[in-house]
């Protein structure tokens, strides 16, 4: 793993990290809407809790190597989040909860290449 890493730029790691949480974070959160309909609250609440903790165990190192390590600020790992987090949510929702794909989605996602426009414009 020590070769892989080192081989693989620190922002790329970043953004793979980011990803990868943000898939598990999209299945903790909406996951339950679908495979735990029945289920009482509090069970889906713990079993996504359980899912959550892979999350973090990804999203951690993610900010701590893209900011420590790579120079992003905090306002660009957040922003870079908030983009995967809709590139992650937008399949997982017309995919796998069957949610209508609206407009509305590219109207978000027009917002947020302007967010990370200004966000980076002076990197």
């Amino acid at each position: 793993m020590n070769a892989l890493s080192s081989m693989v730029p620190l922002s790329l790691q970043t953004v793979l990290l980011l990803v990868a949480s943000n898939v598990f974070m999209t299945i903790a959160w909406y996951g339950h809407l679908k495979n735990l309909a029945t289920a009482p609250w509090y069970t889906a609440a713990f079993i996504s809790w359980g899912i959550a903790l892979a999350e973090y165990l990804l999203q951690v190192p993610a900010n701590r190597i893209g900011h420590l390590q790579a120079g992003f600020s905090v306002g660009q790992l957040k922003i870079m989040q908030e983009v995967i987090t809709l590139a992650v949510f937008v399949p997982f929702a017309v995919l796998y909860l069957k949610e209508p794909l609206k407009l509305d989605y590219l109207w978000a996602a027009l917002c947020m290449v302007g967010a990370v426009y200004f966000i980076f414009r002076n990197a």
